[in-house]
């Protein structure tokens, strides 16, 4: 059970507090951000915000004055008296905004990827539907391991977050039924990513695989034992995370 620092739940009609409820299996959305420093910062906060104003239109959620609301409720939560290094979760349906802040899992140098035959549902939006998702992850510690989520034999994903597949020096990242996040959209401005569709017969021609999110920023896979691929360097990895360095320079 993932412990807490903050959770609170709001009607979305009129912003006043009521019992918390975390939303899962909801029809609604969600974004993550990493919350880091003393004062807090959300990490490409707009970017965030953008994401969640799109989905919150694809679910019929959104509302002229949702984003005041939302940027509202992140600062009158945040304390100025806390370093922080942790991850806050908004979660958005029709009725309902809750917020929740927990510690950022540091992943291991000996990351491991666990894999399940599973697509989520309207992939492209950061849903609530994660309850099946969720079930499986809670069974691994996350500073360990992730869940590489994989159907009709191609990789998509995994549950917390975007792949970059290296190989030669060249980079990859798959481009369909999964969420483009913040953090790998902020990456290829940098760095040529070719968006494709990867499939898992083509795995060990890979000589790196990194996970890049807001929880795990950018992590190296060392191994994913079911298909007996192993990571072969990481000079993919620190080009990536030296450059992902950049969102923490005013920290």
């Amino acid at each position: 059970m993932v412990k807490l620092l903050l959770k609170k739940s709001y009607q979305i009609n009129n912003l006043k507090e009521t019992k918390f409820k975390d939303l899962w299996g909801s029809n609604g959305v969600f974004t993550t951000m990493r919350l880091a420093g003393k004062p807090g910062k959300l990490i490409l906060y707009d970017n965030h915000i953008s994401n969640l104003i799109n989905s919150l239109k694809r679910y019929k959620i959104y509302s002229k004055s949702i984003e005041n609301d939302i940027k509202n409720l992140i600062k009158n939560n945040l304390s100025n008296r806390i370093k922080y290094d942790h991850l806050l979760r908004i979660a958005l349906t029709k009725k309902l905004i809750s917020l929740s802040i927990r510690k950022r899992p540091k992943p291991c140098s000996n990351f491991e990827l666990k894999t399940l035959n599973y697509k989520r549902k309207d992939p492209k939006y950061k849903n609530l539907y994660y309850k099946y998702i969720l079930k499986k992850f809670n069974s691994y510690d996350p500073r360990k391991v992730d869940i590489l989520l994989v159907h009709n034999n191609k990789i998509l994903e995994t549950c917390t977050s975007n792949l970059l597949f290296i190989k030669n020096n060249k980079y990859f990242s798959p481009k369909s039924n999964c969420y483009i996040g913040n953090t790998i959209k902020f990456l290829k401005k940098k760095f040529r990513i070719t968006f494709k569709d990867i499939k898992l017969k083509d795995l060990n021609q890979f000589d790196e695989i990194l996970l890049v999110g807001s929880g795990k920023g950018v992590t190296p896979v060392r191994f994913i034992n079911k298909y007996k691929w192993k990571n072969k360097g990481m000079i993919g990895f620190k080009k990536f995370n030296q450059y992902f360095k950049l969102l923490h320079r005013e920290l």
